[in-house]
């Protein structure tokens, strides 16, 4: 079996993208959300990911959208948006994880001719890119349309739309990669438009760069901001032309921080990096620019608390805007995965549950787990998973109170292989006895035959022995009535 799940780093600070996503359902329903069991959780903005369809799920609540679109990037209707792509939804939801959408608004982050500048590796499962002389980066959490990663090393010159986060070191992180294709052309509305976005350097009388790139504004139409407010430092967006090496503006406004502003309601949902870490003297962090207050009061789920709010960890933020402008947080979720899983077929496939098996590993589905496939033209839920496909699925090690394991999936994909018979997992022993290890809640068997890459079988025993639960990339197959391991290594010794 190939391998691809080495060299996978997991740590926080690694900025591994992790998303959410779904069972399609039926829309929320039009009637309002008074009725609703639990009552009104939130009215206000949420910012996020798409994660499915059944009207528009974003931030784990089902939103009831009248199908419109607002922006100008070519996308005007729901049924042209694609999970991954980050949207801003204003209205109220419930406790029920049912919403009502009085607006849906997306826009492109980067738009333009797209440059491969690191090839994808099948090892790390990283990329990065250009577009517009901006580096993105690309990761297992990606979702990209039109071409798959694996062939990113032969792409370069290629149209391309981007979705994602400017990171600290202005950089980007990619939620959404779609490439410009015979079949999704017309979503990309005037198809020689590009959208730039990043902080203005070398300013003049009438043009700027973003980067290395040379933009000229003086033909600009400004939206949100008057071009006297234009100046080194200031952050913009800017959709126009090429000419020659220069893009020409035709429009200018505010860059996407813009979604993170208050609307007519204080309530916030967002998932971006964390750009600036927790700091305990002022008990605040930082999210897409947004300063985040932490109490006593603050709840976290998949975070043993404040200290695990490093630089680029990605997080969803729920709270409340101050009159300052920043938000006091309610509740802060992990959205890192800290496991990996690749086989197939999916067996014991339950939709009232949402959860299946892979490799003997029981993986749920929520709201917030994306299911992407090979197929542009396919909105997957997880009754897809029922074809006899290789899936990779990235998530998050849980336990129920009963102490069973299962992983929260944040990501599956569905190839268009069939399954080779073969498992990969990435996650930590949390048993060894003799010739038996248990990693997520799965018994695989040590054998004559199994190869100890970089370390021996009595070294990992003294690991486990020590409490400090390794992780480890495990290939195994099942053979008569178990699953054995085929080749067995310690992830964090994993540099080849």
């Amino acid at each position: 079996m190939k391998r691809q799940l080495r060299n996978r780093v997991f740590g926080l600070a690694a900025g591994t993208v992790a998303f959410g996503v779904i069972s399609a359902c039926g829309g929320a329903g039009g009637g309002g959300l008074d009725v609703a069991d639990g009552g009104i959780r939130g009215t206000g903005s949420s910012v996020g990911p798409v994660s499915g369809f059944g009207s528009v799920f974003v931030n784990g609540v089902e939103f009831s959208t009248d199908r419109n679109v607002v922006g100008d990037d070519g996308i005007a209707r729901e049924d042209r948006l694609v999970v991954g792509m980050i949207l801003r939804v204003d209205g109220e939801w419930a406790t029920t994880g049912l919403g009502d959408a009085e607006s849906v608004e997306y826009d492109d982050t980067l738009r333009g001719i797209m440059q491969v500048t690191t090839p994808w590796d099948p090892i790390s499962k990283t990329a990065t890119v250009q577009i517009l002389g901006q580096t993105v980066r690309i990761d297992a959490q990606t979702v990209v349309k039109g071409t798959t990663v694996e062939t990113l090393s032969n792409s370069g010159g290629e149209f391309v739309r981007m979705s994602g986060w400017r990171l600290p070191n202005g950089e980007f992180r990619a939620s959404y990669l779609g490439l410009r294709t015979q079949n999704n052309s017309d979503d990309f509305g005037d198809l020689n438009e590009v959208e730039l976005e990043g902080v203005i350097s070398q300013f003049s009388g009438t043009d700027f760069r973003i980067g290395s790139q040379l933009v000229n504004y003086s033909g600009a139409i400004p939206d949100g901001l008057a071009l006297s407010d234009l100046g080194n430092g200031v952050a913009v967006e800017v959709e126009g032309y090429i000419s020659g090496s220069t893009l020409m503006a035709e429009e200018i406004r505010p860059d996407d921080f813009r979604r993170y502003l208050p609307g007519t309601d204080e309530d916030i949902e967002f998932v971006g990096p964390v750009s600036a870490a927790y700091n305990q003297a002022t008990g605040t962090f930082t999210v897409n620019g947004i300063t985040v207050r932490v109490t006593s009061a603050t709840e976290f789920d998949g975070l043993s608390g404040p200290d695990g709010l490093v630089e680029r960890a990605l997080v969803q933020v729920e709270g409340d805007f101050e009159a300052d402008g920043s938000v006091t947080a309610d509740e802060i979720e992990l959205r890192e995965a800290d496991s990996e899983l690749e086989g197939g077929p999916a067996q014991e496939i339950d939709l009232t549950l949402g959860q299946f098996r892979v490799g003997g590993v029981l993986v749920k589905v929520t709201p917030l787990t994306i299911i992407a496939g090979d197929d542009d033209d396919v909105r997957l839920s997880l009754s897809d998973l029922e074809l006899p496909r290789q899936l990779e699925v990235e998530g998050i090690e849980r336990s129920e109170g009963d102490g069973r394991v299962y992983l929260e999936a944040l990501k599956i994909e569905r190839n268009d292989d069939s399954p080779a018979g073969q498992f990969e997992l990435v996650g930590r022993i949390s048993e060894m006895v003799n010739d038996r290890i248990r990693v997520l809640g799965v018994d695989i068997y040590i054998v004559q035959d199994t190869d100890f890459d970089g370390i021996s079988q009595s070294a990992l025993q003294g690991l486990v022995d020590a409490s400090e639960r390794p992780q480890v990339e495990v290939e195994y197959e099942f053979i008569g009535t178990r699953y054995v391991i085929d080749e067995i290594e310690l992830e964090e010794n994993d540099n080849d």
